[in-house]
């Protein structure tokens, strides 16, 4: 048996990366519920004339640009733009058979300068790419089937490769598309609002409103520190159980040994006892002399022996 047990210490391990996951997204949720929340964009000038530094508030709008992009695939007008392709195809593997697996033929990522808008101001969006919560939405996908070139399909073949197509995703957050920002409002060189990570504190750029930000994050909380506890009381019952049997063989295992010397004890006195050992017949010496326990596992009693078979 190991005397470490690792199966208990990683579920204790992870139980303990599960709580500290539920405490971030539980600070962020508190952080989200007490940030000071601008219903009109023209606000914030205000607030940046009284001077209160770092100005940290939840704002939305809707995404603009003065020069969007124009997307190949999906004929969007939008201000991120990523564009990946993927070559599908069939392997031949060592059992055989044909496998499916893919591989990244191109990747392209293209942003112009671009701000939230509502009635009354716009306000530019800084490094929104490394913010929580943001995510690109699929603006087309299609699927290209290779074309039936004879001489390059039996290359391929021979090589253990059947081609299927190409698979085009284009990712774009469009012009127009609702939005929430919750970072630190400030003024750049030209003198113009945006909104940026701060040096201290979270910084969310999502497709979600504040409410359903603070939802979902509320519900990810709990359940890490459901599953926290969860693997902490599995590890403890792990470790518990691995000590227990741990401290039962070593008993064992001692009173195994105890037994043994009280044995060759013994038998070493019928030895120097000459008359007294001739008494017994030579079977009642062996059972006065073994102790009881199978040497193989320490539990039960042995029930059988091993007899060598000698051959001429």
């Amino acid at each position: 048996m190991e005397m470490v047990p690792w199966h208990g210490i990683s579920c204790c391990l992870s139980a303990a990366a599960l709580y500290l996951l539920g405490r971030s997204n539980g600070r962020d949720v508190d952080f989200l519920k007490s940030v000071n929340r601008v219903n009109q964009l023209k606000e914030l000038a205000q607030l940046l004339d009284e001077e209160v530094i770092p100005l940290v508030v939840a704002i939305s709008g809707r995404v603009g640009s003065e020069t969007p992009i124009s997307c190949e695939f999906s004929g969007l007008r939008g201000v991120i733009v990523e564009e990946r392709a993927e070559q599908h195809f069939l392997k031949h593997n060592d059992a055989g058979s044909w496998i499916q697996d893919s591989a990244s033929m191109l990747s392209m990522s293209k942003e112009v300068p671009w701000y939230l808008e509502d009635k009354t101001d716009h306000v530019r969006v800084f490094g929104a790419r490394g913010a929580t919560g943001f995510e690109l939405p699929v603006g087309s996908e299609a699927f290209e089937q290779s074309g039936l070139d004879l001489e390059r399909g039996k290359l391929d073949y021979i090589q253990g490769l059947k081609m299927l197509g190409v698979k085009r995703i284009e990712r774009v957050l469009p012009v127009g598309t609702s939005m929430t920002a919750v970072g630190e409002v400030t003024r750049d060189d030209v003198g113009a609002i945006r909104i940026q990570r701060p040096l201290k504190g979270p910084f969310f750029v999502s497709l979600k409103s504040i409410d359903e930000l603070i939802a979902n994050l509320g519900k990810w909380a709990s359940l890490y520190k459901c599953a926290s506890v969860g693997l902490t009381a599995l590890g403890v019952y792990m470790i518990a159980n691995h000590a227990i049997r741990y401290i039962l063989e070593r008993r064992r295992r001692s009173e195994f040994q105890k037994r043994l010397l009280a044995a060759a004890a013994k038998r070493s006195g019928q030895d120097n006892e000459g008359e007294k050992a001739d008494i017994l017949s030579d079977s009642a010496k062996r059972e006065s002399a073994m102790p009881n326990l199978c040497v193989i596992c320490l539990e039960q009693e042995y029930n059988s022996v091993f007899v060598p078979k000698f051959m001429n």
